[in-house]
C-alpha cells in the first residue's frame, strides 16, 4: 500500500443503480467523482437480482421515505426512460385476493396508497373474472402506474452520464477501511491498484456492504453503524407462453410481498421472490423451492403447469429489522443524523431502491449542499 494520497472531490461506494444514480447527480453538479465498486463490473449486486419493477409507491406508510422517495422516484425514473430510450414498459399490476376475508386487505392497501398519492381502483366479483379469467380472484386493486424496466440499461445510460460530466468509475477497487476527520474522509482502497484516496464528500451506497463497511470506519459514531439482516428471495421463469399481460401480486406476507408474477420485457414470465432468512451472503437456489412456489402460484393461478418452472437466479434484501420487525425504512444519513461533514450514509435500500434511485440522488445532494 502506497503511503501517497489521491485528492478527489467526492467519492461514491458502490456502482449499483443508486450508486451510479448519486454519482451521475454530483458530477453534473459540479463536483469531481470517482465511483469505487470492489467487482469486476457495476450493477452486479442487488441491482441485478431483482424484478426490475418499476413501483408505484403503494405498500408504504405515509410520508416515510419509501413511499415519498418511490413516488417521485417513479415519475422522474418514467422520464429518464423516455428521453433516454431506455427499455421500459408501463404494464400495470393487479394485487388480488382469493378469498373475501382477505378483501380488508385490499382496503387497507389502498387506503396505503391514496395517501402516499398513487390512486388505485378496487375490481370485484364478476368484474375481476372478466379482467382476469385465469386468475382464482375474488377480488383486485389495478395499479397502471407500475412498470418494468430493462435495469442493465438504465445502469448504462446513468453511467454515460456520469463519464460525459467528467466522473469516473473504477472497478476492482473495495473500500476496506475509511477514516472521518476533520472535513475529510480517508479511504483505503485495495484491489488491482491499492491506494488512499483522500474526498471531500463520501458516499456510502454500498448495498448489502453498505453496513459491514461501518464496521472498520474511524470516526463514524458507533450509533450510527446499523445491524442488518439478510432475507434472501428466489426466482423461477416459467418456459413458454402464458396468458399474463400484467404483472400479479398476491396480498404481501411478512418480509416481501408474496410470490408474484412478473414479466421481463421480451414477455416471458418469473415468479419471485420468496423469503428466507440467511445468515450469510449465498445467492444459492434450492430446485426444491418449487414445490412451494408451486403451491403459492396455484392459489391464484389453478392453470399452471407446474413441469415449466426452471430455477432462475436469487436475490437478497440487506434488512434493518429481523422477521418479527416489521416495516423499516430507508435511512439515508446525513451530517443531520451523524454529525460527520460531508458524509451520507445509504442503509436498507431495498426494494423500491431501484424506483428511487433518481430521488435518492437528489436526496443525497441536497444532504451534501
Amino acid at each position: 500500500m502506497t503511503n501517497d494520497f489521491l485528492d478527489v472531490d467526492t467519492a461514491v461506494i458502490g456502482a449499483g443503480v443508486v450508486g451510479l444514480a448519486v454519482a451521475k447527480k454530483l458530477a453534473q453538479a459540479g463536483q469531481d467523482v470517482i465511483v469505487l465498486e470492489a467487482g469486476s463490473r457495476f450493477g452486479e449486486g442487488i441491482s441485478s437480482r431483482n424484478s426490475e419493477v418499476i413501483h408505484a409507491g403503494i405498500y408504504y406508510p405515509e410520508n416515510s421515505l419509501k413511499a415519498r422517495l418511490c413516488v417521485a422516484g417513479r415519475r422522474q425514473l418514467y422520464d429518464y426512460c423516455e428521453s433516454r430510450k431506455v427499455a421500459h414498459r408501463k404494464c400495470g399490476k393487479w394485487i388480488v385476493t382469493t378469498c373475501e376475508a382477505q378483501q380488508s386487505v385490499l382496503e387497507d392497501i389502498q387506503s396505503h396508497a391514496v395517501n402516499n398519492g398513487v390512486p388505485l381502483t378496487l375490481v370485484e366479483g364478476a368484474a375481476i373474472a372478466r379482467q382476469l379469467p385465469d386468475v382464482s380472484a375474488s377480488a383486485g386493486l389495478w395499479s397502471p402506474q407500475t412498470g418494468i424496466i430493462d435495469t442493465h440499461g438504465l445502469m448504462l445510460a446513468l453511467l454515460g452520464e456520469l463519464e460525459d460530466a467528467g466522473g469516473a468509475l473504477a472497478l476492482r477497487s473495495p473500500v476496506v477501511r475509511v477514516v472521518s476527520a476533520k472535513d475529510e474522509h480517508t479511504l483505503q482502497v485495495a484491489g488491482s491498484s491499492p491506494c488512499q484516496l483522500r474526498v471531500r464528500n463520501l458516499v456510502n451506497a454500498a448495498g448489502l456492504g453498505a453496513v459491514s463497511l461501518t464496521q472498520n470506519w474511524a470516526g463514524l459514531p458507533e450509533g450510527s453503524k446499523p445491524t442488518q439482516w439478510l432475507a434472501r428471495g428466489v426466482y423461477f421463469s416459467y418456459t413458454g407462453r402464458h396468458p399474463f399481460n400484467n404483472l400479479i401480486y398476491p396480498v404481501p406476507e411478512p418480509g416481501g410481498l408474496g410470490v408474484h408474477l412478473t414479466l421481463d420485457l421480451a414477455g416471458q414470465a418469473r415468479f419471485g421472490p420468496d423469503v428466507e432468512w440467511i445468515e450469510q451472503e449465498d445467492y444459492s437456489v434450492d430446485p426444491k423451492r418449487v414445490h412451494a412456489f408451486a403451491a403459492g402460484i396455484r392459489r391464484w393461478w389453478p392453470g399452471l403447469e407446474a413441469e415449466r418452472l426452471q430455477p432462475a437466479y436469487a436475490g437478497i434484501r440487506p434488512k434493518l429489522t429481523d422477521a418479527a420487525g416489521g416495516f423499516f425504512d430507508f435511512r439515508v444519513d446525513g451530517p443531520e443524523a451523524h454529525g460527520v461533514p460531508g458524509l451520507v450514509n445509504l442503509f436498507g435500500i431495498e426494494s423500491p431502491g431501484l424506483t428511487a434511485c433518481l430521488a435518492i440522488a437528489d436526496l443525497v445532494y441536497q444532504k451534501l449542499a
